[in-house]
């Protein structure tokens, strides 16, 4: 068991650093990381390099490993207190961004101006998603086995099999048929054709809301959707949208393509769709209760991980289970860009606004923000209908 080293500042200026960090980390976990790198190992040089990756490993499993990094960083300084502490600063900038945004747009969403800006919106947050299916697509499916376990998945998912199940469905094939057959290089045809891929703006429930929940229940029902967050922000999307959409009836399926496009456009993990969701249900108490218990399963196993992470070894186990839920998530991600598609692709020049979209972003790697804010101006100005 490692116990806390002997800080070299402060947990103050500590959580601000990361405060900062969770203002200015757009681009994704992995650029989110490198500042990390940046301001923790080069610069005030407060943690080895290797110290800081054995983080990020551990951060991997289960939930937003950004928020699992900043978490590690404040523990192995301040103990459990100091992790929190990071980890609530680090996400702290985005869910109040998020909660203003959701204020306006829920307030607001009747004008003409809003409405129109928001249907240029869906044809990129489908696009998106794509992405992220292709990108994962492209390193997970590196065999035969691989591909059928995600067109496996991707079939369960549209004929509206719950996201867990197939989840569970693609564990046990992990652990019985192992990481190797799994991870194998691709073959010529696979490798070229992956995948497609603030209480005073309201604290009371939204009259509107489709379903009435509690706080209990909305806590209960974003602590279960946080056991099976594997594998970066998009991978929830699917799972919130076979939950909060086809299962409960929370948001409508316009709403929940907002809510994604409205996550998008904030520094954070896409995971704060969870606060658009909770503040949909019970204004800005929903909105960090929905957050609060999405985080806290990652964040539990990570405080335990933590307290323990030099004794931890690789298990083979593990890594089978692991390679089998990869194939599975391609496959759900894809399956929700296919559910959602409907919905936000309307005519013409909405198919040629998520062909763009989709070049810009695979191509030429352009950041989300800009390229919803290049559909927001396009919905503006009318071209999508």
């Amino acid at each position: 068991m490692n116990p806390p080293r002997k800080p070299l500042l402060r947990l103050q200026p500590l959580a601000l650093l990361f405060v900062k960090l969770g203002a200015i980390g757009f681009g994704g976990g992995m650029a989110v990381l490198a500042l990390m790198e940046e301001e923790l190992v080069r610069r005030r040089k407060l943690m080895d390099p290797e110290e800081l990756l054995h983080g990020l490993a551990l951060g991997q499993i289960l939930g937003s490993f950004a928020t699992n990094a900043a978490y590690f960083v404040g523990h192995r300084f301040f103990g459990f207190l100091g992790g929190m502490t990071c980890a609530v600063a680090f996400m702290a900038p985005s869910v109040a961004l998020v909660i203003g945004l959701s204020w306006l747009y829920f307030t607001f969403h009747a004008l003409p101006a809003l409405n129109a800006t928001l249907k240029g919106l869906g044809p990129v947050v489908i696009a998106l998603i794509l992405g992220a299916a292709w990108s994962m697509g492209r390193k997970a499916l590196r065999s035969w086995q691989a591909g059928l376990l995600a067109a496996v998945a991707l079939a369960l998912a549209l004929l509206r099999v719950n996201a867990p199940v197939i989840m569970g469905l693609g564990a046990v094939v992990g652990l019985v048929t192992g990481k190797a057959a799994l991870s194998r290089t691709p073959s010529r045809a696979l490798a070229s054709r992956p995948v497609p891929a603030l209480l005073a703006l309201g604290g009371a429930p939204l009259a509107a809301a489709p379903v009435a929940a509690s706080l209990l229940v909305t806590a209960w029902t974003f602590i279960k959707m946080g056991f099976i967050f594997f594998g970066g922000g998009f991978v929830l999307v699917p799972v919130l949208h076979q939950k909060l959409v086809v299962a409960l009836g929370w948001l409508t399926p316009r709403e929940f393509i907002d809510g994604v496009a409205i996550s998008n456009l904030t520094p954070g993990p896409i995971a704060v769709l969870a606060t658009f969701a909770g503040y949909r249900l019970q204004g800005v108490p929903g909105a960090l209760v929905a957050t609060a218990a999405l985080f806290l399963p990652a964040l539990a196993l990570m405080a335990l991980l933590t307290h323990f992470y030099s004794r931890m070894r690789d298990l083979r186990h593990a890594q089978n289970l692991l390679a089998g839920l990869v194939p599975v998530m391609v496959g759900l991600i894809l399956a929700a860009a296919l559910l959602l598609a409907p919905g936000a692709l309307h005519g013409l020049p909405g198919f040629g606004l998520f062909g763009l979209a989709l070049v810009l972003l695979v191509r030429f790697r352009w950041h989300p923000a800009f390229v919803l804010g290049l559909g927001a101006l396009l919905g503006m100005a009318g071209w999508v209908h």
